[in-house]
């Protein structure tokens, strides 16, 4: 089966708030089986317009990764993270 992928970079408007939003967020990926591969890090802008922390997650599957986007436990978390930054998520079937 196809592993699933959130890959994201965001632009963190309000670092103080941002733990917040990781505290909040741990329930859904600890549920969902969340498998962090890159989270913030070095980096080189080589093309187009991208955040200031970059994260690529990991799930068995490509539903899996939609159902811990979607559901109550991440959404709670996802309120927070918009207050405090922005950010683009695209959730991905891979390898």
């Amino acid at each position: 089966m196809a592993k699933g992928y959130w890959i994201s970079y965001v632009t963190i408007h309000n670092p103080e708030e941002y733990p917040d939003y990781v505290a909040a967020a741990k329930p859904a990926f600890e549920k969902y089986g969340a498998r962090f591969l890159v989270r913030g890090g070095d980096f080189s802008e080589i093309e187009g317009t991208v955040g200031n922390r970059h994260v690529v997650i990991e799930f068995d599957s490509k539903q899996q990764a939609l159902d811990c986007y979607n559901s109550p436990e991440y959404q709670v978390a996802a309120k927070i993270r918009q207050s405090c930054a922005d950010g683009n998520l695209v959730i991905v079937e891979g390898a």
